[in-house]
């Protein structure tokens, strides 16, 4: 009687000790889930904030590239010959081109050339703009 006895005392405390083994090692875990918890939120958060940065780098990039590109088509398009409404053209002469075409042709490459010149100069200003963003 007292061996049934003494293995019951030693099973139960064996019991007990595992059901606290288990109870420690199980607070710990959802200590470690609640602090990834709190990690994941700053993440989230903290991508949240780059991503508006963002937008406000590329909208006030955007903004400014539209508007140099609008004033250098409206720069080239009123240095143009295209508004000049007098004709130089000599009847019978097709062949040789004339000062207008010249002119014209003039004022669109050198209005292409600005406007890459504008794209180049945004798309550095984007960079810069993206590297700052933290």
């Amino acid at each position: 009687m007292i061996d049934y006895f003494k293995i019951g005392i030693l099973t139960a405390c064996v019991l007990g000790s595992f059901a606290i083994g288990w109870g420690l090692r199980n607070r710990d875990f959802n200590d470690y889930k609640r602090e990834i918890e709190h990690a994941v939120k700053a993440q989230e958060a903290h991508v949240e904030s780059i991503k508006k940065q963002q937008e406000l780098v590329n909208k006030g990039i955007t903004n400014e590239y539209e508007a140099k590109i609008t004033a250098l088509r409206n720069y080239y398009k009123s240095t143009s010959v295209w508004n000049n409404t007098s004709s130089s053209k000599v009847p019978g002469l097709s062949a040789a081109p004339s000062a207008t075409d010249v002119i014209t042709a003039y004022n669109i490459l050198a209005g292409q050339c600005a406007e890459t010149t504008a794209q180049t100069i945004a798309l550095q200003d984007w960079i810069k703009g993206q590297v700052g963003i933290k």
